[in-house]
């Protein structure tokens, strides 16, 4: 059994110190509660709700350098897996919403987010990165960042990668993506553990209501809309090899792409 967590906490556009605080508090609560992989919510580092480009270039850290990747590489020491959503300046000072995944004290992979939403478009460059699977501890390990939650293609592909469980940050504003990552989980037949952040940042209203999902589509646990803390569970990430949904049917191996072509 593998114990895996979601973090889930407030946070407040361009206060680094007091997001820096946040996830200090989330690792810590993690590392007594005995998690050996922990999912943090998107962009952790900075807020979400930045007035401009300018003030998100101003919250910006580089991977895996900066500030709080520093705190999440110490959490991961002794075999430890950890994503966190960053605010990622790339070193010709391009910005990303970016996933920063460390393990074992090292830094593994940044996953930059693909599916910009809404006003994204405006502050970060779209992803131009693979969606990644992590080999760890005997498992794998797929990441998403929020939004991609609404493309099947993504948790698809991280599924034919063999990943056994997504780990998925996120800042959630509408109210169908705890529904859609139950399905999500059945048509892969995958865990999933999707870390999203709650309260209100100049307006826009977070849902809380992180959760983790099982292959057969039952969600393991999730929290309230307003709460702060780390929520864990033991889970037999091995169940997610087996893809049968019936006796006779094969989530992956059934699949026709050769009639999917437009």
């Amino acid at each position: 059994m593998t114990i895996v967590a979601v973090g889930q906490t407030d946070l407040e556009v361009g206060n680094l110190p007091h997001n820096r605080q946040r996830i200090r508090r989330l690792l810590d609560d993690a590392d007594h509660a005995g998690v050996q992989v922990l999912v943090l919510p998107e962009l952790a580092n900075s807020g979400y709700v930045f007035a401009d480009r300018a003030e998100a270039a101003a919250c910006a850290e580089h991977i895996p350098e900066g500030a709080t990747c520093r705190l999440l590489a110490e959490w991961s020491q002794g075999g430890r897996l950890v994503v966190c959503g960053i605010c990622e300046r790339a070193d010709d000072g391009t910005l990303y919403n970016a996933a920063a995944v460390f393990a074992s004290g090292e830094h593994k992979t940044t996953y930059r987010k693909l599916h910009l939403f809404g006003k994204e478009g405006d502050l970060f460059a779209p992803g131009d990165t693979p969606l990644p699977v992590i080999a760890h501890g005997g498992f794998r390990y797929g990441v998403m960042i929020c939004f991609d939650w609404l493309f099947p293609e993504a948790a698809r592909t991280l599924a034919l990668q063999g990943a056994h469980i997504i780990l998925h940050p996120a800042n959630l504003v509408l109210p169908y993506c705890q529904a859609a990552m139950i399905t999500r989980s059945i048509e892969n037949r995958i865990f999933t553990a999707t870390a999203n952040r709650y309260g209100e940042e100049r307006g826009t209203v977070f849902s809380g209501m992180s959760q983790m999902t099982s292959p057969r589509g039952a969600v393991i646990v999730r929290a309230a809309e307003r709460w702060r803390g780390v929520l864990s569970a033991a889970l037999d990430l091995a169940l997610a090899e087996d893809k049968m949904i019936t006796e006779r049917n094969h989530v992956l191996n059934d699949r026709r792409p050769e009639w999917y072509r437009l």
